[in-house]
């Protein structure tokens, strides 16, 4: 049984991730910390977790009782915990904040579809960020095959629970409701590791990727649209895309257009390829909080202690 460690267990990556390990076949809980609610039961804050579990929120941990410990707390806070305290040995981290996207200090960025060996044994991963994970998957086969020589123009919408539990005027539900609006435009943070993962993949890539993200008026789902210049016809895209994923546990392709209630709560990412013109146009449909956040991490975990990668992850989709 893995021993798992929690830390910032109380946001939404986090309630996500005791959801998943729950129920998961061969992992246990080790402890789950949080500051703010420590001596208070997991399901008081995570209340669908009610009747699953009475494992309470601690402050003071060993980290010697982990086999592997899920950082959750907000960007920044990863360097700032491991400057105050020391890794025992033989230690797996899961980092789901973006402090070591950049594979600094021995991580591997966490992708399976894009590196699948190198996170097999490892011991540190950095789990992709929701919009990253989202449009990489829509662009990884092209830039393995070299063909990603012109500009890339991507749209995509997330649900509020990809801004995190700390509430702001932007969640705010009388706001965000029958509401809808863009930020970051061209600026995204994600676009760091987007860039750099695809460079590393066409090692000539220099085109600029044009990012709009947008808020949506529902709690979770990406619904991201890529298209860029492409010499392949429709159905050379489509084998292209069938042959990169051949052996991907959770990302298919689909020949028809797509929406989000295929993927909400599960660990899929789905994909639809369409020709217009000389313009290859990509669909990318995930989960934000589980393929683009807590799912990929436990997928992470099951390659990293040689589990099978659907481990704890055979969900079903929300159809209606």
């Amino acid at each position: 049984m893995i021993r798992v460690g929690i830390i910032g267990g109380a946001g939404y990556t986090a309630g996500e991730l005791i959801r998943l390990l729950v129920n998961h076949p061969e992992a246990g809980f080790a402890f789950i910390h949080s500051e703010s609610n420590a001596g208070r039961y997991v399901h008081e804050v995570h209340e669908g977790l009610y009747g699953d579990t009475d494992l309470k929120f601690c402050d003071s941990f060993s980290l010697e009782d982990a086999d592997v410990l899920f950082l959750c707390s907000g960007h920044g806070k990863s360097r700032e915990f491991w400057s105050r305290h020391a890794r025992p040995a033989g230690l797996k981290v899961i980092d789901l904040a973006q402090d070591f996207r950049d594979e600094s200090d021995g991580y591997v960025y966490g992708l399976p579809e894009m590196q699948r060996p190198k996170i097999q044994g490892v011991a540190s991963i950095a789990n992709p960020g929701c919009f990253a994970t989202a449009i990489q998957l829509a662009l990884l086969p092209l830039a393995k095959a070299g063909l990603i020589g012109s500009e890339v123009s991507v749209t995509a919408i997330t649900g509020s629970t990809g801004a995190g539990v700390k509430p702001s005027p932007t969640t705010h539900f009388s706001w965000r409701s029958d509401n809808i609006s863009t930020y970051k435009v061209f600026e995204h943070q994600h676009l760091a590791e987007i860039t750099r993962n695809l460079g590393l993949l066409q090692p000539d890539f220099q085109a600029p990727v044009n990012f709009v993200p947008m808020r949506g008026d529902f709690a979770r789902g990406i619904f991201a649209t890529a298209y860029l210049d492409c010499p392949l016809a429709e159905d050379e895209a489509a084998a292209l895309y069938e042959n990169y994923y051949a052996g991907a546990a959770f990302t298919f392709i689909c020949d028809r257009p797509l929406d989000l209630k295929q993927v909400v709560n599960t660990n899929k990412c789905l994909l639809h390829v369409e020709k217009h013109g000389g313009k290859l146009v990509i669909s990318s449909v995930i989960d934000n909080l589980l393929k683009g956040a807590s799912g990929q991490a436990v997928q992470n975990m099951n390659l990293m202690f040689g589990l099978p990668e659907d481990s704890g992850l055979k969900l079903k989709a929300s159809a209606f």
